[in-house]
């Protein structure tokens, strides 16, 4: 699904270039729970975001899905991010004016989805996700865990083939973010196409391999079996 051949990734301020990635090759076949660690400013978030098709490598060349991204415009970009990928941050992202229903309704009414199609969509994944209850609440009526849970759905509601996760427990307590990597572990094993940025070994030790990401470059990997252990 995933191809990355020698991407480099420059930042020019100006005043000072920043390289960001330095020649990463990658390939994250369909279906792989992929899990990238490394210290703040090693390249993770931007790896992420060429990932997404929110950023575009300064050399080398990302093909997702076959399709070189380096050769798509602004808008066959957008196409992409909103139909076939799913973003889920730490901070949640969600707008925050708008219910639970709202939010996770949002893509689709971005891709031009049918009214009677978007509720179905939007029943099916808050039920899924245990959000039903809340779907008339606002984020800041909602715990950390239960926003977290709106973004999760809020990315599925395309049915996307990958999903990109940041740090997705990051702002929650062990307890809700054990829950949140279970909700991640179902969608994986349903098919799904997962790579998620964390400092955390515990979530790495969950996924099929870990890449190490060091002053730009990939340090090392490892593979950790199946992936998700447990029912």
């Amino acid at each position: 699904m995933i191809e990355m051949n020698r991407v480099t990734k420059v930042y020019d301020t100006g005043k000072v270039q920043v390289t960001a990635l330095r020649g990463v090759d990658l390939q994250v076949p369909r279906g792989e729970f992929l899990a990238v660690m490394g210290p703040s400013g090693s390249g993770k978030s931007t790896l992420l975001h060429i990932l997404g098709c929110l950023d575009t490598p300064t050399e080398g060349e990302y093909r997702l899905d076959g399709r070189p991204v380096g050769t798509l415009n602004a808008d066959e970009l957008a196409k992409i991010r909103n139909e076939n990928i799913g973003f889920v941050f730490q901070n949640f992202n969600l707008l925050p004016y708008a219910s639970t229903w709202e939010n996770v309704e949002f893509p689709l009414l971005i891709r031009g989805v049918g009214r009677r199609e978007r509720r179905r969509r939007v029943a099916e994944l808050l039920e899924q996700v245990g959000m039903g209850p809340w779907k008339d609440h606002k984020p800041h009526e909602l715990s950390g865990g239960q926003q977290q849970r709106v973004a999760i759905a809020r990315a599925l509601v395309n049915r996307p083939a990958l999903i990109l996760a940041d740090e997705p427990t990051g702002n929650l307590d062990r307890r809700t973010g054990e829950e949140i990597l279970d909700l991640l572990a179902g969608l994986w094993r349903e098919g799904t196409t997962l790579v998620v940025v964390t400092h955390d070994p515990d979530i790495a030790a969950r996924a099929q391999r870990v890449i190490h990401l060091l002053d730009g470059s990939i340090e090392r990997e490892e593979t950790n079996g199946a992936g998700f252990p447990g029912p």
